[in-house]
Parts: C-alpha cells; sequence; structure tokens
C-alpha cells in the first residue's frame, strides 16, 4: 500500500471496514484503525492466544481479524474469517465481518457478493450499505458507491464515516469541492476520526489551500509526519494525472 492509499484512502478501506458502537453488539465493535502500530501489536498478539482457545467464538473472531487487518496482515485476516464462516453459517455479523477482510485482501468482487448476501435487501443495515459502497468505490463504480452512502445517511443521518467516504470518493475522482464540503461535514459529528480530519487537510492541500491543510495536519501529527505530508502534496500536484495516481493506490 502507497503513502496516497495511507493518507487518502484510508478512511475508504479500513474506516469504512470497521465496526461502530451505534446500536450494535460487541462484533460489531472491532475497530482498530485507530490505533497506535504498538497498541495494534498488543491486541493481535493479546487476540490470538484468546482466539487459538475459543477458535468458534464470533465476537473474539471478528475482533481478531479486525486487529490483524489493521497490523497489514489481511490474509491471516481472511483465514479467520473463513473459519468462522464455516461455524457460522449465514450470520450477517460474520458475513460483513468476512466482505470487510476480502476487500481489505483486494478481492473486491467476491467481497461485493458476500456483502450483498449478508444484507437484507428489503432492510438494509447502514453499516453493510457502507461496506458495500467502500467496495465499490475501489473497484472504480463510484456512482453506485455514492448511490449506496446516501442510503445509508437516511438509515445514519448524524455518522460522521459516511460523509467520510462519500468525501472520499469524489476525491477520488478530483472533486473535490464535493469531497472538502463531506469531509467538513464529517469532522464536525462526533465520531469523526484523526484520519477524517487528515483526509479533509489532503483535499485542502489538493486544492491549494496549503495553510489550512498544515493546520489540521499539525493539530494530528508530530512535526515530522506534518513536513512529509505537505511535501507529499506538492510533489502529488506536480503529476499530470494525479487522480488515477490516488486510484491506482487505492489499499489492499
Amino acid at each position: 500500500m502507497g503513502r496516497v492509499g495511507l493518507m487518502l484512502l484510508a478512511s475508504v478501506a479500513t474506516i469504512a471496514l470497521t465496526g461502530c458502537a451505534t446500536n450494535r453488539t460487541g462484533a460489531q465493535n472491532a475497530d482498530y484503525a485507530n490505533y497506535s502500530g504498538p497498541q495494534i501489536q498488543a491486541s493481535v498478539a493479546d487476540l490470538s492466544q484468546r482466539y487459538a482457545r475459543d477458535p468458534r467464538n464470533k465476537v473474539l473472531g471478528i475482533h481478531y481479524a479486525a486487529a490483524l487487518r489493521a497490523a497489514g496482515q489481511v490474509e491471516p485476516a481472511v483465514t479467520v474469517l473463513e473459519n468462522l464462516v464455516s461455524a457460522h453459517n449465514g450470520d450477517p455479523e460474520v458475513g460483513l465481518a468476512y466482505a470487510k477482510a476480502l476487500s481489505a485482501a483486494g478481492r473486491f468482487e467476491q467481497a461485493l457478493r458476500v456483502v450483498d448476501n449478508a444484507m437484507n435487501p428489503i432492510t438494509p443495515d447502514w453499516d453493510g450499505l457502507s461496506v458495500r459502497g467502500a467496495i465499490l468505490d475501489q473497484m472504480g463504480r463510484p456512482a453506485e458507491a455514492r448511490q449506496a452512502y446516501t442510503q445509508a445517511l437516511l438509515l445514519a443521518p448524524q455518522e460522521a464515516r459516511l460523509y467520510a467516504n462519500l468525501g472520499l470518493s469524489y476525491a477520488m475522482t478530483g472533486e473535490l469541492v464535493q469531497a472538502e464540503a463531506n469531509l467538513r461535514k464529517a469532522a464536525s459529528l462526533p465520531g469523526a476520526t484523526s484520519k477524517v480530519r487528515q483526509n479533509l487537510a489532503l483535499v485542502l492541500g489538493l486544492q491549494g489551500q496549503f495553510e489550512p491543510a498544515r493546520a489540521l495536519y499539525a493539530a494530528e501529527l508530530p512535526p515530522e509526519q506534518v513536513r512529509a505530508n505537505m511535501d507529499y502534496i506538492r510533489a502529488l500536484l506536480t503529476q499530470q494525472d494525479r487522480w488515477q495516481a490516488i486510484r491506482n493506490d487505492t489499499p489492499s
């Protein structure tokens, strides 16, 4: 995964593919994307031992797979979820977690089939719609992705992650005014993460708003990372087709 993927598409690939705390069970609270490196390593070590003792435990398995994904170990995460699917066939939470793992591994067509099977088409879950949108964005199908996000927002109109994903969808097609508007909305809502604010900073920087971008980064990152990010933005602006570069660097 390249630097653009880390900076711009983190919300599409991880925030959109993690759980949330709103009206959800422990299985869907599995979110390690915003942990520090040492925290992720400690979580993987702890969950690995617990999972080995109880590999059929649904909540434990979903958490372990999410921690593995946050650590960049996407194929082991897929394996964990495949085992859970066998043990909990037809469980929608397991299916959604499996779709997230498949998407992280770059297996988008399979992930889309799994997430569609996991959702009730009559009463879809907003989190499932968000995951569906993230997968479609990474498949280069932004119109369908935005339709999924918009439908999800009807169900969860104050969910920061949905506005963040919608903003990043527009960023990937170079529609920066719309990207900024949605990322600003996301940043203003409860539940907005540091990655949301960093992605807003990147979108501002890509519009030449360097000082506001720098200020946002400085509130989130140490000085050396702020400098590196600003240097990267300037380098990206010199590319002839930066939007294709962003799409090609979508994380797996």
